[in-house]
């Protein structure tokens, strides 16, 4: 008998709750928009807690209506979630401000000085500058600075999904795995970093004040009659711990082994694939633990990747986005339809998708190059998506080095791979197959195959993949665009960084 889970995907952007079946198969799917709050300063990226819970019972309850008998038949549920967003609760689990979000710009000012032994690390690796980012970019410390009588009430300080199994199960328990962003964590051991270790040292946060870690697959509570009346899920219902977003898009998707790539095109795009070893892309900057036991997810992100096109529809596609608000589409399906009209290479104009800093290029901007008076609006929209997977291909020859395997298909998820055009792009500009599955919900696919694990259904992950993904379409590189566009990124796009690099630190320093 097919056994049926409920798997939660916590996106920025939206939330939906999927039933899944042993097979993965979906049978009732519910979505809702989900709200960033609006503020005063600038680079503020905040949610209400109270919005993310009622938004969270409400598609469950959606969910519900749509397939009752599938819902009722459900063995266990699951979360997976946006990293690197925290939220201070207090004794009793109320929230005691809103969610700082992934995406928020405020920094602490972190007056103290660097621990010594941290100091020579960074300075050895050549990571003083990150190092230093790091801290401040830690909320924790923004709130000890700048809310500190809210700090003195904080009793657990969590990640948002730790707010949500709270939610649930009244435990303050979250995903072993999850631990992703500015906390002191040690992502080999998979547990809080010892005390002074090296995280430990960039972020102080009271170990009592973090929430206690459940292993993948393992269950981290039950639902309380409370959130079973919210929900509409039975009471007494096993909560499984499972991956964030990107862990579980990358097994969701079929990525078993670094032989195959994960490419997920979300608002931040990413190309990760597993890897038994642990290796850092970074000196002192982990991979992150796969949903997989003892592999690790190697992983590049393009931070503000997708959330591009969201810049163009509000900046340059005001038609599209009122023909696509008539016809009930996105713009984005619009938009992707015209691609064809401009030639591979966009004539002649490059992108560079350095929205945000990263930690070896801190002073690195955007920049598009090569206009002329042939160039439209349409030209920079196939531009963007052209300078992400150039950024792809960057990342990918860094993964290879590093892994020593070569990567020969790649998967793709996200809102993005949806697009017949864009799959096909991305096959050939990254000259490898670029496999789609039979659904874009990867993430909650890949928490559902851990929780068919996690209650022994399937005895292994490969086991489980095997039966519940499924590949649909394979787009295969056309080899006339694949030349192109080598001969592009190898005499374009790879000198950029090093041509721009001296006037993007000669801006950084300007007073404007």
């Amino acid at each position: 008998m097919k056994k049926n889970v409920l798997a939660i995907d916590c996106g920025t952007q939206s939330i939906r709750a999927m039933v899944v079946n042993s097979k993965g198969q979906i049978l009732a799917k519910a979505r809702e928009q989900l709200i960033i709050m609006e503020r005063e300063k600038a680079g503020y990226a905040e949610m209400d807690p109270d919005v993310l819970w009622n938004s969270f019972c409400n598609v469950c309850k959606q969910a519900k209506n749509i397939n009752p008998d599938a819902f009722n038949k459900i063995e266990a549920m699951t979360i997976t979630i946006f990293r690197n967003s925290f939220l201070p609760m207090d004794f009793e689990g109320k929230p005691l401000r809103p969610i700082i979000l992934w995406m928020d710009q405020r920094e602490a000012h972190c007056k103290d000085e660097m621990k010594l032994k941290a100091r020579i690390l960074g300075k050895l690796a050549g990571l003083e500058y990150p190092f230093e980012q790091f801290r401040k970019q830690c909320k924790a410390h923004w709130i000890q600075e700048n809310e500190p009588d809210i700090w003195a009430k904080t009793y657990k300080y969590v990640f948002v999904s730790g707010y949500l199994y709270y939610m649930l199960t009244g435990n303050f328990k979250d995903a072993q795995i999850a631990q992703i962003g500015h906390v002191p964590y040690d992502f080999k051991k998979k547990t809080w970093d010892k005390k002074g270790g090296i995280k430990d040292m960039l972020f102080n946060i009271e170990r009592e004040k973090l929430p206690e870690l459940v292993e993948t697959g393992k269950v981290l509570g039950y639902i309380t009659k409370k959130a079973a009346e919210e929900t509409g899920i039975k009471e007494g219902l096993k909560v499984l711990a499972t991956g964030p977003d990107k862990a579980c898009d990358t097994i969701g998707s079929g990525c078993l082994d670094s032989e195959v790539g994960n490419i997920s095109l979300g608002t931040a795009v990413t190309i990760q694939t597993q890897s038994k070893k642990y290796l850092e892309m970074t000196k002192f900057i982990p991979p992150y633990p796969s949903v997989m036991d003892d592999y690790y997810n190697i992983e590049v992100q393009i931070f503000r990747g997708y959330w591009m096109l969201s810049w163009f529809n509000r900046e340059f596609a005001e038609k599209e986005v009122m023909e696509a608000k008539a016809l009930g589409v996105t713009p984005e399906s619009l938009l992707n339809k015209r691609l064809k009209e401009v030639p591979p290479g966009s004539e002649g104009l490059l992108l560079q998708p350095y929205w945000g800093p990263a930690l070896k290029r801190p002073e690195a901007k955007g920049a598009i190059i090569g206009f002329d008076d042939n160039h439209t609006r349409i030209h920079i929209y196939r531009a963007i998506i052209e300078g992400i997977n150039y950024a792809l291909l960057e990342s990918i020859e860094r993964i290879e080095k590093k892994t020593k395997i070569p990567m020969k298909t790649l998967t793709i998820t996200g809102g993005g791979a949806q697009s017949d055009e864009i799959c096909q792009i991305t096959a050939n500009m990254l000259n490898r197959p670029v496999l789609r599955t039979q659904t874009h919900e990867t993430a909650g696919i890949g928490a559902a195959v851990s929780a068919f694990v996690g209650l022994g259904v399937y005895d292994s992950y490969k086991q489980a993949v095997e039966e519940m993904v499924h590949y649909t379409q394979i787009f295969k590189p056309e080899f006339d665009e694949v030349r192109i566009y080598q001969k592009i990124y190898t005499l374009g796009y790879k000198k950029i960084y090093k041509k721009l690099k001296p006037i993007y630190k000669n801006l950084k320093h300007l007073d404007i």
